[in-house]
This record gives structure tokens, sequence and C-alpha cells, in this order.
């Protein structure tokens, strides 16, 4: 009885076997015939032929001002300083000749914007410095050989020319359009690797007294800024330029999360004046300025410490000839306040050679009046002189 019960179950065995074993043969014969227990289902967007982005892209803005943007390759001839040993006979008579300094070829790299379809660059003037050859490189690929218009070193502003018409402009954001908290794209070309977008916000407006540039009104933000990206564009989240990236604070050579940039206001009125006249030319009267401190005020019996402490005057200069003297405490210039030295510097800068304007003083307690006739601004990179 046993064996009869085991050979029933021998051939229950054997057939599910055989079954299994066809399901496996019809399986590997006819995909999808016999169903996956193992298979997966995946969920995916419908097609509607237009790429799905989600509402955190950035991707429009970006491929708006991309084509814009250019890379900026210089080089130099320097001449290495000879070591001052070559100069001992015995070491000339030992090799035979008198060694002389040999020139080489420095290579700098950085970034441009293209600002008019007539092929004018705008871009930082320490990319350019010194360069005697300057080649640009589009964001198709394409290089073409650039030549300097004018620069200006008190912004570190220059403009590059190129013989190629048609070129993709960028669009230019109104002045008073950014706000702190705006959300910015840096586009530039980082330590030579290629063109590259960076994300951050808008940190800061209007940060001066760094030391940077002579007049200064940056621009801070979180935006990765790494060298190469100088001259670069900072744009708005529409593609429209607010700023040229210019310098970084950084402690090991790259981005630290601090980047400046030059804000479009002042980026457009040095590019018009250098295409129009190859220059920039500003107002000066000849004085030396710091800002009031608290401790300022309280040494000259100021109320306030809004306005500018004229430092020094320039013997023979405008504000000597106008009356103006070391102690006096500038507040206004043709009735626009002056709530620092920077602002000063700005206001002063603004006026034409020629141009007289009414200084509004603070002397002993005393509010005075003077006319001053401003001169041109003499080139002095970084001074805090006007």
């Amino acid at each position: 009885m046993m064996r009869k019960h085991w050979l029933i179950f021998s051939q229950i065995v054997a057939a599910i076997v055989l079954v299994l074993a066809a399901l496996a043969a019809l399986g590997w014969l006819f995909p999808g015939l016999v169903p996956n227990s193992t298979q997966i289902s995946i969920r995916e967007v419908a097609e509607t032929g237009q790429p799905q982005r989600g509402a955190g892209t950035y991707a429009d803005a970006a491929k708006r001002a991309l084509p814009s943007v250019v890379n900026i390759f210089t080089s130099k001839e320097i001449r290495v300083p000879r070591s001052p040993f070559m100069d001992d006979p015995v070491f000339q008579r030992f090799f035979g000749f008198r060694p002389e300094s040999q020139p080489q070829r420095v290579t700098n790299l950085g970034s441009g914007v293209i600002v008019s379809e007539q092929g004018y660059i705008l871009t930082n003037q320490h990319v350019v410095e010194a360069a005697d050859e300057i080649q640009i490189t589009l964001a198709n690929g394409r290089s073409l050989p650039a030549k300097v218009v004018g620069t200006d070193p008190e912004t570190d502003l220059a403009v590059l020319k190129v013989s190629q018409a048609g070129l993709p402009a960028i669009t230019f954001a109104r002045a008073d359009s950014l706000q702190v908290g705006d959300v910015v794209l840096a586009i530039g070309n980082p330590f030579g690797v290629g063109q590259a977008v960076t994300m951050g916000i808008v940190s800061a407006l209007g940060r001066s007294h760094l030391g940077i540039n002579t007049f200064e009104n940056f621009i801070q933000t979180d935006a990765a800024i790494n060298p190469g990206n100088s001259g670069g564009a900072l744009i708005d989240s529409s593609g429209n330029l607010v700023g040229i990236n210019s310098a970084i604070y950084s402690r090991s050579g790259g981005s630290m999360g601090i980047g400046f940039a030059i804000p479009v206001s002042i980026a457009r009125q040095v590019m018009e004046q250098i295409i129009t006249t190859g220059g920039v030319t500003r107002g000066w009267i000849g004085i030396e300025v710091q800002d009031i401190t608290p401790e300022v005020a309280e040494s000259f019996a100021l109320q306030s410490t809004q306005g500018a402490l004229i430092a020094g005057v320039l013997r023979g200069g405008p504000a000597d000839r106008a009356g103006i003297r070391p102690g006096d405490a500038l507040v206004k210039v043709n009735g626009k306040p002056v709530t620092d030295s920077t602002t000063l510097l700005g206001l002063i800068a603004a006026l034409a050679p020629g141009e007289s304007a009414v200084l509004e003083i603070r002397r002993q307690q005393q509010a005075l009046q003077l006319t001053v006739r401003a001169e041109k601004r003499p080139l002095m990179r970084r001074a805090a002189q006007e």
C-alpha cells in the first residue's frame, strides 16, 4: 500500500516539474507570454513633445544667456630677471658667455560678455591688463582675435572688440531691479575647464570699502565664482545681465561663498563712455576724504556721522581755491546728501570737468556753502582721493 502511494506522489512531482519546464521554455521562446512575478512597474510622465521641468529649474535663463558669454585667453611677453651671480666674472669665464634675461610668454584666462551685435565685449580690466594678444572663444567653439577698445582701472572694467557682426548680445536688466534674496546665476570659465553655470542668491547690495577698486558698489553673491569667472555674466532668473563677476573673498584661491560683481548700472555707464570716447572722464576737486566714525565725530564736535571728513586738500587744487579746509565735514553735493566717503567719491566723479558744484560743509558747527569748479580726474588706482 505504501509503495502505491509513493508511486502516485512521484508521478505528481514529475508532472509539476514537466509543467514548470514547459512554462520556462514558453517564456524563453515567447517573452511576455508568461507573466513574470519579479517585473516592476515604473511611472513615467506623459509625452507632450516638451521637456519636463520642475518649477525650480533655471534652464531657460541659462539657455538664453549662455551664447552671450565668451572665454577670453590672453598672453603677454615678460622677461625673467637675471640672477645677480650671472654677472660674476668667474661664472662668465666658466660658461664662456654672459647670460641675458630670456623672454617668456605668460598666459591668462577669463570670461567676457557680448553686449552688442557689433562685436563689443565687456570684461574685467585685470583679465586683459598688459596683454599683447587676446583671443576669445564663443559658446559654439569658434575662436576670434580681439582688441582692446579701452579700459577703466578704477572700476576694473574693459571693453573689447572683435571683427564679427551678428553676435548674440545679452539683454541688460533694469538698474534698479535687483534685490537682496533674488536668485542669480554666474556664468564663466572657472579654472579653464569650460563654460559653466553656478547658482546662488544676492547676499547684499552696495558693498564698498573692500579695497578692490577705487569706485566700489558691488553686488555680493554666494553663487560660486572662481578664477576664470572674472569678467563673466551674473544674470537674474530670466537670463538678463545684472552684473559683471569681478572678485571673490577667498583664503584658498577657490570660492568660499562670497563673490562680488560690478552692477550693470556702473558697467553700462563705463562701457558707453569707453565706446564713445575711448576712456572714462570723471570730475575731481583735489581732496582726501575719510568716513566719519563716532570717534571722529566726537573729536571734531560733529553732531552726526553723516557725510565725509576732509582729511587733506591739495594745495592749489579746485577745493583749495574754493576755500575748503582739512577738518571740514562735507554733507551735500549740489543738494544730494553724502552718507560716507564712497558716496562722496561717486558724486564728485559724476561732475563733468569744468562743471561748477555747490558743496555744503560743516565747519566748527557752522553750515557753509562753497562753489567749486571740477577738473578732470587724473588716474589714481585704488586711491581715496577726489
